[in-house]
């Protein structure tokens, strides 16, 4: 029943909940139209001329065919507008099949039936995505975000404190990175609706954390100039102050804190202070011409985010099956996983080049601005550099050639360090799940290495505190690696 239009989301064909009954001739079946959802191709009743219930199941069902995209697709909350009509729809449309008289015929009686079970399908797959757990963790995290950013940036605004009064801290920014990395690793199952949320979500907090490290930046520019240095300053110095309170309405209108203002409306103010920095005359001063250059680069700047309003609605940017960027970033992942086996069964054979390489070709795969595909490319750039740092272990345990004068101090942490050498290359082999034995043992024998790195005492040599302070920082990379190889994190 509702499995059909689930299936769908994945290419495989519906028929709008009829099945054409047995019952002598047969119409010829309309073309269905592309895509993954099949349109209502036409009335496929058994009965020459149409039985009237029949009629008005095939009405039903063109609406039900209507709605079941937008049901598929709906990433919001129980609480939305847009949740609240598609339940009033699917409960009228409900109501409706129910009232479709079958005189008692089994034949009509299953094709209400098949119907009304479409109808409760789409409820229930309505229902359990906007209540789904990751579905209120995202709204969750949201909900963070906002709370600090209207503590942070807009109530100031709002009290009638101009920006340059009050300071965008750097704690600020980085908790906002924070809640972005939290909203990137939310799993959704592969649920489209799930990962339309969670990318509407992170796009914004994204955009804010820009748009915060560009104010950051801005304070050690010599800004603004003074009144005398040229006619057209004083205007300039005026847009700068127009451009930041449209900074703190921006993230205002980003976070959902603005229920005034529209992005296009801003949009608009900021073109026309582009229009109008544009006409001012500073060409013969290079010091106010470099100014309204950099005022310009601010408000571009906060353009750019501007078209946020609608582009989490836009299929390709937050289901990345398909992506580009997200092919190139898996065929690296598995040319790095062929050269994880080399290494693991045949040790080092000169693969430490080719991985500098796939590093410098991470860096330059096209993330588009987009939270989820620079996820992906972190991750990728974690497994390559978690090969890396074990083949250069390795290395120096090689060529470790002790003196008699060693330490026993820094003698010992190179033991650990030969440990954890032996204990990274059973991560680099994992490939199981948290709940297994073999994590569980893996974990807590990391722990213990590191247990006993704390244990070394350096007695004062420069040395052994230096070689014990990375190793620990080893340890905890290798558990901080088996920890994201266990993550189930997806696109």
């Amino acid at each position: 029943m509702a499995v059909r239009w689930l299936c769908s989301l994945f290419g495989k064909p519906f028929d709008g909940g009829k099945r054409t009954m047995d019952h002598g001739s047969q119409q010829p079946q309309a073309q269905q139209m592309p895509g993954p959802f099949p349109g209502y191709s036409g009335p496929r009743g058994p009965y020459p001329g149409q039985h009237p219930a029949l009629l008005r199941l095939d009405e039903l069902q063109r609406e039900i065919a209507n709605l079941g995209p937008q049901v598929c697709s709906y990433g919001g909350l129980q609480s939305d507008r847009e949740y609240k009509r598609l339940e009033r729809e699917l409960t009228r449309l409900l109501l409706e099949v129910d009232k479709v008289e079958t005189e008692g015929r089994p034949e009509l009686q299953q094709a209400r039936k098949r119907a009304a079970g479409e109808v409760e399908g789409l409820l229930r797959y309505l229902e359990g995505n906007a209540t789904h757990p990751s579905r209120l963790a995202i709204e969750e995290l949201t909900q963070e975000a906002q709370n600090m950013l209207n503590e942070g940036v807009v109530g100031p605004f709002r009290q009638g404190q101009a920006q340059d009064a009050f300071e965008i801290s750097e704690e600020l920014v980085e908790a906002v990175q924070d809640v972005a990395m939290r909203l990137a690793q939310v799993k959704t199952g592969g649920s489209v609706p799930l990962r339309k949320a969670r990318y509407k979500a992170l796009t914004r907090v994204c955009a804010v954390q820009e748009i915060l490290e560009g104010r950051i930046r801005t304070h050690t520019l010599a800004l603004p100039l003074s009144d005398d240095t040229h006619e057209a300053v004083q205007r300039i110095n005026q847009v700068m102050a127009q451009v930041s309170g449209a900074r703190c309405q921006e993230v205002a209108l980003l976070m959902g804190l603005s229920g005034r203002d529209s992005c296009t409306h801003l949009a608009r103010i900021l073109t026309e202070l582009l229009v109008e920095l544009d006409a001012l005359d500073v060409s013969s001063n290079a010091a106010v011409r470099n100014y309204r250059k950099q005022v310009v680069e601010e408000i571009n700047g906060l353009l750019k985010h501007l078209d946020l309003e609608g582009e989490g609605y836009d299929p390709r940017r937050y289901d990345l099956a398909q992506n580009d960027s997200i092919r190139e970033i898996e065929a690296i992942r598995g040319r790095v996983s062929v050269l994880r086996e080399e290494v693991l069964r045949h040790g080092a054979t000169g693969q430490g080049a080719e991985l500098q390489g796939i590093l410098s070709h991470l860096d330059q795969v096209d993330t588009g601005r987009n939270p989820c595909i620079r996820e992906a490319r972190r991750r990728a750039v974690l497994e390559v550099q978690a090969l890396v740092t074990f083949l250069d272990l390795w290395e120096a345990l090689g060529r470790r050639n002790p003196g008699a004068d060693e330490p026993p101090p820094h003698a010992a942490v190179w033991r650990v360090l030969a440990s954890l050498g032996q204990l990274q290359a059973q991560v680099l082999g994992f490939d199981g799940k948290r709940a297994d034995k073999s994590y569980m043992v893996l974990e807590e024998l990391l722990t213990k290495q590191l247990l006993a790195l704390d244990a070394v005492d350096p007695q004062g040599d420069e040395g052994t505190k230096t070689a014990r302070k990375q190793a620990v920082k080893h340890a905890q990379n290798i558990l901080s690696y088996l920890d994201m190889k266990t993550d189930e994190w997806e696109y």
